[in-house]
């Protein structure tokens, strides 16, 4: 994989491929689930009892190969089973008065019954398969039953060669142990068996490295099986797709493709309308329910679950978020987030972890929220920052609006209550609580709390400077736009007497002459129609 990951943590349709292998494994409810480890063992094993804390992580040593993984597995599991059962018999002694000090008490081989063997890399193998091939060596009695298909080019896989009339196994040969006419065959081994436990024990016993790759091959047991006489036989998957492995990033990226366009196709059959397939990813662990509408460009990750009627997309991307019945989310990214029935989101919107919406709720355009419950009703329209606040039902949030939740040291909650009407660009400094049916004035920095039915104004008082644009800037296009409307007929006739005496002032100071329309030498106007203030008189 070229990678610092593991091959096996590489992640397929929202899970690893450890976990879409301990997944198939759990479904057909085992007595114990194992898992060998080696390469990367802390990574590989922490991620294996996070998955599930009641399987058992067995280390490989430094021999090589499949049949030394299993080996360890089995050796594991025997000891486990010899502990279980040792425990018992103390029990039994302590409670049966018949049985005497000395008396003894066999402890057996250890692990019996089936035995299943996959391997870590094959993520679109499922429990229904594994079912299927377990009772097959059941139902025939077989010391091993082998999972194979058929593939065009066989390159690199295990040949299985078969007993002509009868069809058994005869052997699994690796590539590169086969001769040339083995190398035509098409059926390959899947890496995934049922053993019988016995045979298993018995076969791995006399195991050992005398191959081209210098490994403890587990393929070998099915020659150690028919030697004794025990039954070896195939079930054919006409899916190749179900047992193919990952070895490099671009098989990981086939499979997860093919893997998407089942679940799309899937969840298309149960009653949810998917309008482009191609563009649409679901994780194997989302549940839908009918008549939920996914739009282009939506991807649903995790554990997200969409109840019926509800629209998701376009180009939206979901993870871990419950989105309520007839909902709509549009352009949105969200995570560990409740949407609530019939609420809206979007377009461009973000909700971050903790994000609860509530029924007809509305968070609008270019809104963030993070650690936020807005009640039912409740809006947050548009340009605005909702963390770690509280926000009751059928109440308003103004554009623009902030609430200040860190002081540099400690985030701190907002509470703004029912019916509250809140204007726009305003700051609730945290803690701050806004009360049920108050008003807050556009542009306030709240940082007292306003009560019930308050209105709440914390801004300065306007003051205008006139004249400021013609002296700070003059000569740019906004002062000779200010001069044009502040003086229709004259270079100053509409500003102030400050004002005025300030402009003449700078315009001496810089030497600036006023430019100012001549008057009409016949009609006493100015060029452009407007009477003089003095006819007749010279302008300065």
């Amino acid at each position: 994989m070229k990678s610092a990951v593991p091959k096996v943590l590489h992640a397929v349709g929202g899970r690893t491929m450890l976990g879409h292998a301990v997944a198939a494994a759990r479904e057909l409810e085992p007595e114990h689930v194992a898992v060998v480890v080696r390469h990367e063992r802390e990574q590989v094993a922490a991620a294996t009892l996070e998955l599930d804390p009641r399987a058992l992580v067995v280390d490989q040593d430094e021999i090589p190969g499949t049949g030394r993984a299993v080996q360890c597995a089995l050796d594991a599991l025997d000891a486990k089973a010899h502990a279980g059962r040792a425990t018992q018999l103390v029990h039994d002694d302590a409670v049966d008065d018949t049985i005497h000090d000395g008396d003894s008490h066999p402890l057996g081989d250890g692990l019996d019954g089936a035995v299943v063997v996959l391997a870590g890399d094959i993520p679109l193998l499922d429990g229904a398969t594994l079912a299927q091939l377990l009772a097959a060596h059941h139902a025939d009695g077989n010391a091993v039953t082998i999972l194979t298909t058929e593939v065009a080019d066989a390159t690199g896989y295990g040949r299985i060669v078969r007993e002509e009339g009868t069809g058994d196994v005869l052997a699994i040969v690796e590539h590169k142990d086969a001769t040339p006419g083995q190398r035509e065959i098409r059926e390959i081994n899947s890496s995934v068996y049922v053993f019988d436990a016995a045979v298993l024990r018995r076969g791995l016993g006399g195991l050992g490295t005398d191959n081209a790759q210098g490994e403890v091959y587990l393929t070998d047991v099915v020659a150690s099986a028919r030697a004794e006489g025990g039954a070896v036989r195939a079930l054919l998957s006409d899916d190749p797709t179900l047992v193919e492995g990952v070895n490099d990033r671009l098989a990981l990226a086939t499979l997860g493709a093919e893997l998407n366009r089942r679940i799309v196709t899937e969840w298309m059959r149960a009653g949810v309308t998917v309008v482009d397939p191609a563009t649409t990813w679901i994780d194997v662990d989302v549940e839908l329910a009918p008549d939920v509408t996914l739009l282009p460009g939506t991807q649903l990750h995790g554990a997200t679950v969409v109840a019926t009627g509800a629209t998701i997309g376009p180009d939206t991307t979901l993870t871990d978020v419950e989105v309520g019945a007839g909902a709509t989310v549009v352009r949105t990214h969200g995570s560990l987030s409740v949407i609530g029935e019939k609420a809206s989101v979007g377009p461009f919107a973000y909700l971050r972890p903790g994000t609860e919406l509530g029924r007809k709720g509305k968070i609008g355009t270019f809104v963030e929220t993070k650690n936020a419950q807005i009640g039912e009703g409740s809006k947050v329209p548009h340009l605005s920052y909702v963390g770690d606040a509280t926000i009751g039902e059928h109440s308003n949030i103004g554009a623009a609006s902030v609430t200040v939740n860190y002081d540099g040291h400690a985030k701190h909650r907002t509470v703004i209550g029912s019916h509250a009407r809140t204007g726009a660009d305003n700051m609730f400094v945290a803690p701050v609580t806004v009360g049920d049916g108050a008003y807050t004035a556009a542009g306030s920095v709240i940082v007292k709390d306003v009560p019930a039915g308050s209105l709440g104004v914390a801004r300065g008082q306007q003051r205008n400077v006139e004249g400021w644009v013609a002296r700070r800037w003059p000569g740019t296009p906004a002062a000779d736009a200010a001069t044009r409307a502040q003086a229709p007929s004259g270079e100053a006739g509409q500003l102030g007497a400050q004002a005025q005496r300030q402009l003449a002032d700078h315009n001496a100071l810089t030497g600036t002459i006023p430019v100012v329309p001549a008057p009409d030498s016949t009609t006493g106007s100015t060029a452009d129609g407007s009477a003089t203030e003095n006819e007749g008189s010279t302008q300065r």
